[in-house]
This record gives structure tokens, C-alpha cells and sequence, in this order.
């Protein structure tokens, strides 16, 4: 059985829209919005110099890799990654079944003084460390940050839409998010000819950690969400979309109102390579994520003690990293 998401558009008759998007957000935590939003050719250039970046050889796609251990950006081998892990407390995971390259928020061009101690000492000198870029091909770098620079903006649209069906003013979240901390991946998963190992998956289990993500997928199956009895539900293709997911910023701020949804991409074996595209918007570093009032019944406490958007983010990224 798989689920059909509902498709909304952050540039057209927003207020039209309010009432279903809730209903999406505390159901599902997953929906639609149109490639539209951002320019054709941006997307399909940064698309295309993803899959040519895959297609170099390892010794040319390690010539960008992690240059120590918890770097947030550059390439990551097939099997470095165990998502699961970011969920999991004690429990052993199995490395994913994928390789990644990943940029940070360098490329917005903001330039941002991080030479104080308290910087330094918070770790957000650790999150605004240099993107890694390629020698090929020699457009991504170009590419690559306007894309960014579009999602970013698409992002935006969707946070101001979000406030208002919490009912809220729409500019609530822009002074959280005015020096977000946001980072854009492509997935890598290679075809799978062969028996997987016991347990291992293209993606393991996981919520996101930030405010929201926008995907891009190749139509190739596997996502999946977990639904609110532990069943795993399959998400349909819809050609001429991106997926939008809630990260855990946001669960925290609604007080669970909204579902930061766990999720997962699964393996068959004898299933073609999958390549997919992720903006992950995260709040500004010191933004403090609390329960919003809106989002508190009436004789009801929040559910999770305040915290800071970049440590939390921090320490979710620096426990993947797969044994």
C-alpha cells in the first residue's frame, strides 16, 4: 500500500491552501509542491552536474572527501553513513547503502564573523566550515549555489505559508531563520545486483533534524514513512514534484501538533542506481526552538525542554557516522 501525498503551491492562492496543509503536517509530515517554484534550469543544472559528479571515478570523488572525521561537507563514501545511528541510543546500526556529496551555507555568499571565542566555543564556526568543491565538472560550484540560493528562497515561501496555518503572523520564523544554517546533499544509491546484508538499508531510519526538506527524486522506489502504529508505508512517485518533509524543528515548536516523520529508503535487490536531491533548511544557529504558544492546549506542557538549533543539529549529523 503506498500514500499519495498532497501537493500544495507556497506562490499561488496561499490561503486557499491553509487548512489542508495542517491537515497534511499533522498526518503525514510529508507533501508536494510543484518544480515550478524553482527556474527550470537551475534545477536540471545542479541536477546534472550531481549525476556527473557520480560518475567519476572514487579517486576523483574522494579528492573532496571528509578531510577528518565530522566534517559536515564534501564527499562521503558508499557505506560511511549510518542514519539510523542519529535516532538510536545504544543500539548497533548497519552502514547505509549509499554515497553522498554535500555543500553548506558558504554558498549564499554571507559572509559572517565567526573570530569571536563565543563562536568558536558554540561550534557554529564548525557548521560554517568551507564547502569542498570538484575540479569536475567545473560548472558546480555555479551551479550548485544557485540552486541553493532558489531553494532557500522556495524555503522561505513555505515557512511564512506554515506560520500562518499555525496562526501566526507570516513573517514569525523570518528572525530565526535570517542566518540559517541550511545544507544541500545528492544521494548516490548504486545499483543493488546482488543479496543485501542482514539489515542494511539504501537510507536507515531517520527524521530530519532542521526546520524542513525539500527533495528531489528520480523516480526510482524506496522512501518510505513510518505511519503512527510502526508500519512502513511506501510514498508514490508524482513526476513534476519535489517531496517537502517536516524536520524535528518543527515537531519541537508545535509541540507534536506536526509530525517530524521517521523515514527510510529501502533496498531490492536487482533494483537500478537511485540518485536523489535534498535541501535541508535549518534555523539560524542560536535560534532557540520552544513550543510556540499557539501550538499549547489549554492545561498542557510542552514536551521538550528548549534548545538551541545548531548544537541540536550538531550532534544529530556527528553521531551517522558509521562505525
Amino acid at each position: 500500500m503506498a500514500t499519495r501525498l498532497e501537493i500544495f503551491d507556497p506562490t499561488g492562492d496561499v490561503d486557499g491552501q491553509l487548512e489542508a496543509l495542517d491537515q497534511a503536517c499533522r498526518t503525514v509530515g510529508f507533501f508536494r509542491i510543484p518544480f515550478e517554484v524553482v527556474d527550470q534550469e537551475i534545477r536540471n543544472n545542479a541536477w546534472r552536474d550531481a549525476r556527473d559528479f557520480f560518475a567519476l571515478s572514487p579517486e576523483d570523488k574522494s579528492q573532496v572527501g571528509f578531510p577528518e572525521a565530522g566534517y559536515p561537507y564534501g564527499y562521503s563514501p558508499f557505506a560511511y553513513e549510518a542514519l539510523a545511528a542519529s535516532t538510536a541510543d545504544d543500539r548497533p546500526t548497519v552502514a547505509d547503502l549509499k554515497e553522498s556529496f554535500s555543500v553548506g551555507p558558504d554558498c549564499l555568499g554571507t559572509v559572517i564573523d565567526l573570530t569571536d571565542s563565543a563562536a568558536e566555543a558554540s561550534g557554529e564556526a564548525w557548521l560554517r566550515s568551507p564547502s569542498l568543491w570538484p575540479d569536475e565538472p567545473v560548472t558546480m560550484r555555479d551551479t550548485w549555489a544557485a540552486a541553493f540560493r532558489a531553494f532557500s528562497n522556495v524555503a522561505a515561501d513555505l515557512l511564512s505559508m506554515m506560520a500562518l496555518a499555525l496562526e501566526l503572523p507570516s513573517d514569525h520564523f523570518d528572525s530565526l531563520v535570517d542566518r540559517h544554517s541550511s545544507a544541500m546533499r545528492v544521494n548516490h544509491y548504486p545499483a543493488i545486483d546482488e543479496p543485501v546484508p542482514d539489515g542494511a538499508l539504501r537510507a536507515g531510519p531517520h527524521s530530519d533534524y532542521g526546520t524542513l526538506t525539500i527533495l528531489r527524486t528520480d523516480g526510482v522506489a524506496g522512501l518510505e514513512v513510518q505511519a503512527r502504529d510502526g508500519s512502513w508505508v511506501a510514498v508514490d512517485d508524482e513526476p513534476g514534484t519535489f517531496v517537502v518533509n517536516l524536520g524535528d524543528s518543527i515537531a519541537q515548536w508545535t509541540n507534536d501538533r506536526w509530525r517530524s516523520t521517521v523515514h527510510r529508503v529501502t533496498p531490492v535487490a536487482g533494483e537500478r542506481a537511485r540518485m536523489s536531491m535534498a535541501f535541508f533548511h535549518m534555523a539560524n544557529w542560536d535560534a532557540k526552538i520552544e513550543c510556540l504558544p499557539s501550538c499549547l492546549e489549554p492545561g498542557e506542557r510542552p514536551r521538550y525542554e528548549p534548545v538551541l538549533a545548531g548544537p541540536w543539529l550538531m550532534t544529530k549529523f556527528q553521531r551517522t557516522v558509521a562505525s
